[in-house]
């Protein structure tokens, strides 16, 4: 099959990287990608905002499936454009992708439900949201209704904190993403992700993972697209992820199906377990960053048959095999991540960190220039491990880790720190 990959990032490079392990791959092109994905695909300089372009290059190179990697062309509305051109791809429509381009839709079809998430409000005026945090006092949550890359969130400890939020949304610091705002109760608890491919009726849970959002070690700093991720998630057992399918999962394909927006593609779960069970933080409408570096890295099974399947709606009798490894990941960013950061830095020694037993390096931000590799980007390298043991498998990425020599990044030294915690309790 010819397949064409849409994106950049680190999810893109591990997507890349089981795509072409597939035995069904003739040819898979990536657009635009990245100096990692290079070695997977042939990277092409088209730019993914415009559609038009995306399918003449479809046309000309008889590509037969595309797969959409990033949040941005999913609420533009490619997945749209490439079925009415006559090509299949995998993700959802943007009508579907409201889940994740529109906290509100999210918030309102959850409601309508009865699907369990925070309680929340949603405002147009910057005035009524600060008159509902002094109303409601802290810790609360502050969030964006639109796309922010991941950073839209702001989990505000005190009630200055959190004005300080909603002015700063308001006043534009998000662009049209926070032209509105939700504001929710704080949910205590432990999050991770769940993910679940689907076809429109059915869906097939893929393994679980947690991500670390805050930018530096102990869960410090200012939200981030993420920082590191392990799978799985010890606290996603067997029982919380047949809870998720069921109280979550199926009961927004129903209401989408109804809707006339089936959804078709990966839907990604953020859960909070609580003591009152499992309630939703967010859905995002494509595989998590950095999360799916960990999933690709765990599934035994080719990745291919199941997306097509998800764009066929042939996945009522389809089934994966994963490893039962620990897989992590360690996000390399450059300094001042998720702020302003430099670009054009030189990073070396990315064989000798690759050469470690049960290491893969994904990359994200990364550009080749002649042999060298710079740092293009905020977040630029995922530095991945497999391991028996979450213990294990930290130890070998941050061995890895250490090889690289990147003088202007950084990276968090306690990725999967809850996991190893409960290991080291002989839990």
């Amino acid at each position: 099959m010819h397949i064409l990959l849409l994106g950049s990032g680190g999810r893109e490079h591990a997507l890349a990287w089981k795509i072409a392990a597939s035995p069904l791959l003739t040819k898979l092109w990536c657009a635009p990608g990245n100096a990692g994905i290079a070695r997977e695909a042939e990277c092409v300089a088209l730019d993914i905002a415009d559609h038009a372009a995306v399918i003449d290059f479809c046309r000309r190179n008889a590509v037969e499936f595309v797969v959409v990697g990033p949040d941005a062309p999913i609420a533009a509305g490619i997945v749209d454009d490439l079925d009415a051109a006559g090509f299949k791809a995998f993700g959802p429509t943007k009508a579907a992708g409201r889940l994740e381009s529109s906290k509100t839709f999210t918030k309102e079809l959850c409601r309508a439900n009865n699907i369990p998430t925070a309680a929340y409000r949603h405002f147009t005026d910057p005035e009524a949201a600060r008159a509902y945090v002094r109303a409601q006092g802290a810790p609360i949550v502050v969030k964006a209704d639109g796309l922010a890359a991941g950073k839209g969130v702001v989990v505000a400890a005190t009630e200055d904190e959190a004005i300080a939020a909603v002015d700063m949304m308001f006043g534009g610091g998000f662009g049209e993403a926070g032209a509105e705002v939700v504001i929710e109760e704080f949910m205590l608890g432990e999050e991770a992700s769940f993910f679940a491919l689907c076809d429109g009726e059915h869906a097939l849970p893929l393994a679980t993972a947690q991500d670390h959002k805050r930018a530096f070690d102990g869960d410090r700093g200012p939200n981030t697209g993420g920082m590191g991720a392990y799978s799985p998630a010890p606290i996603m057992t067997e029982a919380m992820c047949a809870r998720v399918m069921e109280e979550m999962i199926m009961p927004t394909l129903r209401a989408l199906q109804a809707m006339g927006s089936p959804y078709r593609g990966v839907l990604y779960t953020g859960v909070m377990v609580t003591t009152e069970g499992p309630k939703l933080v967010e859905y995002n409408a494509r595989f998590g960053d950095p999360e799916c570096q960990v999933l690709m890295l765990r599934m035994m099974s080719d990745v291919l048959p199941a997306l097509i399947a998800c764009a066929d709606g042939q996945l009522k009798h389809f089934s994966l095999r994963w490893f039962d490894d620990v897989a992590l990941t360690v996000i390399m960013a450059t300094r001042g991540y998720p702020g302003e950061c430099g670009k054009g830095s030189v990073i070396e020694g990315l064989d000798e960190a690759a050469a470690i037993e049960g290491v893969e390096l994904f990359h994200a931000g990364t550009k080749a220039d002649g042999d060298r590799i710079l740092a293009n980007g905020g977040r630029v390298l995922n530095v991945c491990a497999l391991g028996k043991t979450v213990t294990e498998a930290q130890r070998r990425a941050y061995q890895a880790v250490d090889r690289i020599k990147w003088p202007d990044g950084f990276c968090r030294r306690d990725i999967g720190w809850q996991a190893v915690q409960r290991e080291q309790a002989g839990g």
